[in-house]
């Protein structure tokens, strides 16, 4: 499976933090935002990865990230000229993805919870059309919703219904066969003149292949799109690193951890960092798996 992270857009509801700069580099605590949803793959085993972005903005992740190769990814890297909805990332990433199946995960999304990644590889390992992963909120009116039957099949699919079917909200987060080129590719745009996800969604729907798994209590999925979410999520994982002692994200940890690097180079990429907390906890961890 290949994955992609969709990292576009102008941020303007983070102005006058965005003026310059991705959304998706600001600091979410101690790390970069785009590091949650890249650490999302990794836990789902993916090791092929595309970010998208703006032209403007390519150059400040592939500064930051550079080829993955030191994390045993490999990342390459494409642009959004225009921001026409999400399911362009399908579009723009047809080549990337070639045969394969693939996962798509926005770049302002935070998922973190119990059990996460075995869900991933279970979820991932047979895709049969669309995995949407839904959690449930106090306001599913504000969202994308999806009902499901007692099999996890996906039997509605509303944007933001005024009387809602469920409270499940669809997540940033989704899983799709290879059929997903062609649908994207066909999608019309809506009337805001994007190329809405939900389209490409509600094509699995009538054919009976789209799957609903719902992310459930003790599970945390964040929104960093505005000021207010954006320093709720930094305080989240504040809260949680400082009482467990573990990192949230931490993608050279999670590397190690899967097997995608040694302990050598974990203890190496956190000699580079050295003077700060983040540092010792890489060398902490690489030294106590030697």
């Amino acid at each position: 499976m290949k994955g992609i992270v969709l990292a576009g857009g102008s941020g303007t509801r983070l102005h006058p933090l965005t003026h310059a700069v991705s959304k998706q580099i600001l600091p979410v605590y101690n790390k970069p935002m785009i590091y949650y949803p890249l650490s999302v793959l990794m836990l789902g085993g993916v090791r092929e990865i595309q970010i998208i972005s703006t032209p403007l903005h390519v150059g400040l992740f592939r500064a930051l990230l550079g080829d993955g190769r030191r994390l045993g990814l490999s990342i390459e890297y494409a642009e959004q000229p225009e921001a026409n909805g999400i399911a362009e990332a399908f579009i723009i990433g047809a080549e990337f993805i070639g045969d394969d199946q693939v996962a798509l995960v926005l770049g302002d999304n935070i998922f973190h919870g119990p059990g996460f990644s075995k869900m991933l590889h279970n979820e991932a390992s047979h895709v049969d059309g669309c995995v949407l992963f839904g959690y449930g909120v106090k306001d599913p009116e504000r969202y994308g919703v999806g009902e499901m039957d007692e099999q996890g099949r996906l039997i509605s699919l509303e944007e933001k219904p005024a009387v809602p079917q469920s409270n499940l909200a669809i997540t940033g987060l989704y899983l799709y066969d290879n059929d997903v080129v062609d649908i994207a590719k066909n999608v019309q745009p809506s009337a805001r003149g994007e190329l809405e996800i939900t389209d490409v969604n509600r094509v699995y729907l009538e054919r009976g292949k789209a799957r609903l798994v719902g992310l459930g209590r003790g599970f945390a999925w964040l929104d960093t799109g505005t000021h207010d979410s954006l320093l709720q999520a930094g305080q989240y994982v504040q809260l949680l690193e400082q009482r467990q002692g573990v990192r949230i994200a931490c993608l050279e940890e999670i590397a190690f951890r899967m097997g995608f690097i040694d302990a050598a180079a974990c203890y190496e990429l956190g000699a580079e960092l050295g003077k700060t907390e983040y540092g010792k906890y890489l060398m902490d961890i690489a030294a106590n798996h030697r």
